[in-house]
């Protein structure tokens, strides 16, 4: 078995101590590779270069962002069959992607999973969503959530290191410079349909959203790798209702309306397989926690069991 080992030594919780781990724990039984990422593209750059020389798994050491790159470089040429298996040791702050997986956080811990999975050839197909021509395994976002996402970016660019109380606090002086007034996006779905005047939407991909610490939070508790693509968005933005709904992701609270629901401010979607986001101005927009290019519109799809992840 072929193996490439996709390391990023800039993610938040990754070591040398936890690559060596990794790598000893897998040459045994593999023919293994190693490449640590130099810039950002690097890693996309590496799995699209295992995914055309027939390498069988390419595994991701690092966070939600080396996963998401290594997923997109994977799928260069679209879903087929000599797609390498993905396999995921999480070493980010959040990792979202290994967590929602049922994956253990601790990326020793996770090595020991990700080799008896090998050996005993336990994977699963999950579907993943489409931003335009990007690839995202979990989420992405236009507006305030994708804000926060570039000034976090911002922050660590300066030397900050990520962390959860880091985005709380940017989260809330980022809701305060938000243009909370003026609704700009669009909702379209594939037969005309529209749900005007949000103000940001989350589309998700599964459940959690993320994390904070410990806690999941959950605004849209019924996505699912099994299922097509949600969305969170508001439709107001008063202090009180965000705090509100912000409290009832936290707890967990679950919502068993039917294909979409409306409240608190809110509009859910649930299993959408095409969409498009339409904005009266460029906005924000991330993917999987990556902030990107500021957006006018975005076409979404769900590609069911668009890859093999261990397990």
């Amino acid at each position: 078995m072929r193996v490439l080992v996709v390391s990023n030594p800039r993610a938040t919780a990754t070591t040398v101590r936890q690559r060596d781990v990794l790598v000893h724990a897998l040459s045994a039984d593999a023919k293994l590779e190693v490449e640590e990422t130099a810039n950002r593209g690097h890693a996309a750059a590496l799995a699209c270069r295992a995914m055309r020389d027939g390498v069988d798994v390419v595994v991701a050491l690092g966070g939600d962002g080396t996963v998401n790159e290594v997923v997109n470089g994977l799928l260069t040429d679209g879903v087929h069959p000599g797609v390498p298996r993905l396999g995921i040791v999480p070493g980010g702050s959040t990792n979202v992607v290994a967590r929602a997986l049922g994956l253990p956080n601790d990326p020793v811990e996770a090595t020991s999973v990700l080799i008896d999975a090998m050996n005993t050839d336990r994977h699963r197909h999950i579907g993943l969503g489409q931003a335009d021509d990007r690839w995202f395994v979990f989420a992405a976002g236009l507006g305030y959530d994708a804000a926060v996402v570039a000034a976090v970016e911002a922050h660590r660019r300066r030397g900050r290191t990520s962390t959860h109380s880091l985005y709380v606090r940017t989260a809330v002086r980022t809701y305060f410079q938000q243009d909370r007034r003026s609704p700009a996006i669009t909702l379209e779905f594939p037969d005309g349909r529209t749900v005007p005047d949000l103000y940001f939407a989350l589309v998700t991909n599964c459940d959690p959203w993320t994390f904070l610490g410990e806690r999941p939070v959950s605004p849209t508790p019924r996505a699912s790798f099994d299922t097509g693509l949600d969305v969170y968005a508001r439709t107001r933005m008063g202090a009180t209702g965000i705090v509100f709904a912000a409290a009832r992701m936290i707890a967990g609270s679950r919502r068993r309306a039917g294909g979409r629901s409306k409240g608190f401010g809110s509009r859910l979607e649930h299993d959408l397989t095409e969409f498009v986001l339409h904005a009266e101005r460029p906005l924000p927009f991330q993917v999987d926690g990556d902030a990107l290019e500021e957006r006018q519109q975005v076409r979404f799809r769900s590609v069911s069991a668009a890859l093999d992840v261990y397990v």
